[in-house]
């Protein structure tokens, strides 16, 4: 895992409440990164000012990216690329979550952090061009 050093001044200029609860994402971004040695290298950086989170060796998955919610959908938000199929694929698996369009999902500070469901949604961002690799090898 390599770190930007501004992800850290990003996550500290938010209130307190908004702060810990993406600290607990990215926290849980970097555990998942750790446990799956499929995923290789995750970099951490800024991307549209937003912190983001790319596989670098081997490129084995879509980039994340988690920042506030400047929608009416949450109040923060974890963004992946829209011509993916993720999003579209996460709907059919989590209906009960709040997503935004093709490329996000929404979290309200009032509610648990849906841990389970995460897991899932953040290991298939990470691992999203291996599993299209291994698709077309069949």
């Amino acid at each position: 895992m390599t770190s930007h050093t501004d992800v850290q001044s990003v996550l500290d200029s938010y209130p307190d409440a908004l702060k810990n609860a993406l600290l607990d994402l990215r926290q849980l971004i970097r555990d998942i990164a750790n446990q799956n040695a499929e995923i290789g290298t995750l970099e951490e950086t800024l991307k549209w000012g937003q912190p983001s989170f790319l596989t670098v060796r081997p490129k084995t998955g879509t980039t994340i990216r988690i920042d506030r919610d400047t929608s009416k959908n949450g109040d923060y938000v974890l963004y992946v690329n829209c011509q993916s199929s993720l999003v579209s694929e996460w709907r059919a698996l989590f209906p009960h979550l709040h997503f935004g369009g093709d490329r996000s999902v929404h979290f309200r500070l009032s509610d648990p952090l849906p841990e389970n469901e995460l897991r899932q949604i953040i290991t298939m961002a990470l691992t999203y061009h291996s599993g299209k690799r291994k698709a077309a090898r069949k």
